[in-house]
This record gives C-alpha cells, structure tokens and sequence, in this order.
C-alpha cells in the first residue's frame, strides 16, 4: 500500500523508488502484487508515466487513510514502550505506603526525575483492570488471568509494645506472661481473637481496650502505651521506643508480591517502576534483636 500510495503521488516507479529507500524492479513487484491481490488496474501508463486509472484514484484516498493509521498506531506503541516519562500509580497497604514506600521513591526519583510517583494507600485489594492503580503490592497471589505477579519475599511479624508499657508491666516472653494484658486489635471480625486463642493467648472482650482497622492508628495507640499490637518488622525497626515482646511466639509469616497488569508491563516506565519496587522490596530491613532489658 506504501508503494502503490508512493508511486501515485511521484508518477513513476523509479521516483517512488527512490523515496521508499527501495529497487525499482521491487517496487514494481509491490504495486503488480496489489493489483492482482485486488483484482484491479490501479495505473496507466503514459508515456513515461504512470497515471492513475479511476479506480485507482478512487481508492488512493483509503489508501492514505490506511497509512495515517499504520503511522499513527507505530508511533503509539513506540511512545508506549520507549517514553519513559508520566505518571505511575503504586496500590499498597497504608503501612506500607507510609513506611515502606517513601524511601523506593526518593530512589526512583533520583533514576528518573521524569517519572511521577501517585501512591494510592488502600488496604482493600485495588482492581488493576479498571487502572485504579499501575502497580500494587499485595500479601496475596494474583488469581485473574490477566494480571501478573512476582513473588517478591516472605515477610515476618512480631508482637509489640512500647518501653514505657514493658517497664511497668514487665517484658513477656510466653503466652502465659501477658494472661489479662490488654491488646490492640485491628478488627471488629475477632479473628485477631481467634487467633490469640489459637497461640495459647487467654483473651476476653476486655482485653482489647481500643482497635483500629487502619494499622497506621493501632500502631500508634501500641506506641501510646495503651497494650500489645502486632506490626510487620520491616515497619516495627523504624519505629523508636518500641519492644518486641513474646518472642517464644513464632514469626507471623506472610508474602510480599508486586502485581501489574500484562499490558502495562510492556511499557518502559511500568517496567522500570515495576524492577525498582522488586528490588528494593526484596531487601528486609534489619530485623530487630531481641530485647533482654526494660529500657
């Protein structure tokens, strides 16, 4: 279509030719192909020339039409998977967002200036394929078929209560350290309390004097002093005045995966935010050591 397009607005194959960077005998290969392709006479030849018949003219203007797009499409992907410069939306929890994120993102300024970070704090799982978010970090396996996942690391959490907490209540070690002891709870379901009771934690409606869905609140309320509260290591070692406590207790395990959508990953700055986020997110933060004393 380019040749026969070329040909039509130079007037002879050997100026068309040289336009397209192609022989003469392989140009005319092209336009004969097109003809018999569309079992029509799309040129006349006068004299040296080649005119064209009416059909010819007729379907120069689709032609056209056709060769804008074929551009315009080309042109499209190449800036997709090429322009490394806009706007890239990262989906995570608000712990993580507040404590685990800022400092990737200074990083990735420093590696793309052009590119602008939006994070979006939601504990709720945000849904990629109405782009409420590029990129999301997620404790759960991708499961739609169109979404794609890395398995980043498993990540642990402890129990915690503040120094001033521990110094008036002593430093518990086992479940029978902290029978009556107040907790914070990050839900109204129970299944924090479930899952006390299920580590051998003896926990009533009394135990839990405050809670807060948002782990950012329950955090700080742990902080205040008001009882013990679960927090991620990664977040808990940047926290000061903080003591882990019950540490005959296993780790809370759980995985760190990175999710994006598969058409997004072609794009050079999805891909570039998308390796950042993985590599950095794979570094744990020195977890803490074990406290033995009161201050």
């Amino acid at each position: 279509m380019r040749g026969f397009i070329a040909t039509a607005e130079a007037g002879s194959l050997s100026a068309a030719a040289r336009r397209l960077g192609l022989t003469q005998p392989t140009l005319s290969r092209q336009v004969s192909a097109l003809e018999e392709r569309l079992r029509l006479t799309l040129f006349e030849r006068i004299g040296k020339k080649l005119v064209l018949t009416e059909t010819g003219l007729d379907l120069l203007h689709h032609g056209k039409r056709m060769a804008e797009a074929a551009d315009a499409l080309s042109l499209a992907a190449t800036g997709r998977s090429e322009t490394i410069g806009g706007l890239v939306s990262i989906s995570a929890s608000d712990g993580a967002a507040v404590h685990l994120l800022p400092p990737i993102v200074k990083r990735l300024r420093s590696i793309a200036p052009q590119v602008s970070i939006e994070i979006v704090a939601s504990n709720a799982l945000s849904d990629l394929r109405r782009r409420e978010a590029d990129i999301a970090v997620r404790h759960v396996r991708p499961q739609e078929p169109d979404l794609i996942g890395k398995h980043i690391r498993d990540a642990s959490a402890h129990f915690y209560a503040s120094k001033s907490w521990v110094a008036k209540n002593g430093l518990p070690t086992h479940p029978d350290d902290v029978k009556g002891a107040p907790f914070i709870s990050f839900d109204r379901s129970g299944r924090f309390a479930d899952y006390l009771q299920g580590l051998g934690v003896e926990v009533t409606a009394d135990s839990f004097p405050a809670l807060s869905e948002n782990s950012l609140a329950a955090w700080e309320l742990v902080k205040q002093g008001l009882g013990i509260g679960v927090m991620m290591d990664d977040i808990a070692v940047r926290s000061e005045g903080l003591v882990q406590v019950l540490t005959n207790i296993p780790a809370l395990s759980f995985p760190i995966w990175l999710v994006t959508h598969r058409e997004l990953r072609t794009s050079r700055r999805i891909r570039l935010v998308f390796d950042v986020l993985a590599e950095d997110l794979a570094k744990p933060t020195a977890r803490p050591t074990r406290n033995t004393s009161h201050a």
